[in-house]
Parts: C-alpha cells; sequence; structure tokens
C-alpha cells in the first residue's frame, strides 16, 4: 500500500509532466500550423500567383488593390483543412470555395500535410511531459491545440482580403476555428501522442 507521501510526490510529478506539456503543446501546435503554411508557400506559391495573375492585372487596371500571395497561399492552407474560403458574388449570396478540391488533382496531397505535422507535433508533446501510456500520451498530444487553435483564428484574418463594400474573400471563420483550430490539432495531435505513449520504454 502506497504512503500519502509518495501518493502526493507522483501527483505532483504528474501535474508537472502536464504542465510541461502544455508549454511544449502550445509551443508545437504553434510551430505546426507555420510549417504547414511554409510548405504550401514553397509548393504552390508560384502556382498561385499564376492563378491570381488575371485578378490582378484588372485589380490593378481600375486602381484596386491587388491580392497579395502571400494570402492566396494562405488560402490554400486553409482549404488543406477541409475550410472553404467564401468568395463574394456579384448576384446573390458568397460562394464557398476549396481551390485544392477544384484543381486538377496535381496538388491534393496538400491534404496531409496538417495531419503528419500534427501527428510528429504529438509525438513531440507526449515525449516532452514524459507519457508511458496511450491514454496519457494522448491527453499530452491533444494539447496541440492550445498553439494552433490560436493561429488558426488569426490567420483567418489575416489572410482576409476585403471586397467592394464591406465584402470579403476570406477561409469561412467557424470552420477555420472548430475544424482546422480545434478538431485538427486535436484529433491528431492525440494520436501523435497515443503512439509515444505506446512506444515509450
Amino acid at each position: 500500500m502506497s504512503s500519502p507521501a509518495s501518493g502526493g510526490a507522483s501527483a505532483t510529478g504528474a501535474g508537472r509532466g502536464l504542465g510541461r506539456g502544455a508549454v511544449v503543446g502550445a509551443a508545437a501546435g504553434a510551430v505546426s500550423y507555420v510549417l504547414g503554411y511554409l510548405v504550401v508557400y514553397v509548393t504552390q506559391s508560384s502556382r498561385v500567383e499564376e492563378g491570381l495573375s488575371g485578378i490582378n492585372f484588372f485589380a490593378d487596371l481600375f486602381g484596386g488593390d491587388t491580392i497579395s500571395v502571400w494570402r492566396g497561399v494562405g488560402w490554400v492552407f486553409y482549404n488543406a483543412h477541409f475550410v472553404d474560403v467564401d468568395v463574394p458574388s456579384l448576384v446573390g449570396a458568397a460562394r464557398s470555395v476549396n481551390f485544392i478540391s477544384q484543381s486538377d488533382g496535381g496538388f491534393t496531397y496538400l491534404y496531409v500535410v496538417p495531419p503528419l505535422l500534427l501527428l510528429v507535433a504529438g509525438v513531440a508533446i507526449a515525449r516532452a511531459a514524459g507519457a508511458t501510456t496511450p491514454a496519457d500520451g494522448a491527453q499530452s498530444g491533444a494539447l496541440a491545440v492550445a498553439g494552433y487553435f490560436a493561429l488558426a483564428v488569426i490567420g483567418a484574418f489575416l489572410f482576409r482580403y476585403a471586397v467592394g463594400d464591406g465584402g470579403s474573400v476570406a477561409p469561412t471563420l467557424v470552420t477555420a476555428a472548430l475544424l482546422a483550430g480545434l478538431v485538427y490539432p486535436a484529433v491528431f495531435g492525440a494520436v501523435g501522442g497515443a503512439a509515444a505513449g505506446a512506444t515509450a520504454e
């Protein structure tokens, strides 16, 4: 039978591990988001620039603001999370667009970028927290939400492009927050963490 002192020491150690995991989780989640965006930028910026060239020509011709490549890449990055981009229509309501699914299929591999990076993040967080079981690892890995969610919401506003009177082209905010910001890091971070816990020595 364990003594109260040993039980308290065990709880303290677990608390410290969880606290360390939370800090690492916030950092790993943020790093995963940034790396995911950079992967999309490096591989797709030229394609995005080409796609925006016609729109930017007319925008520049009529004295409007052109769409920056980094912003267009942001739209594709959110599309990789299955988050649509809202595009205003000249007549009627805005339409939702996923540029990846509407492409010729040449860059559907981008769908695996966020999950893969978050799986790695989950492993790193669980290792840092000292998780030794799949359940503990999953709990630690899900802490990637702490960093990923904040940047997912900020990015949804950062990648917004104003059009006309109050309209804008931007990732759908609710889906960006709930799906990209919460579900993705919680699920894939937890899976990575569970794998790390299951293989811990």
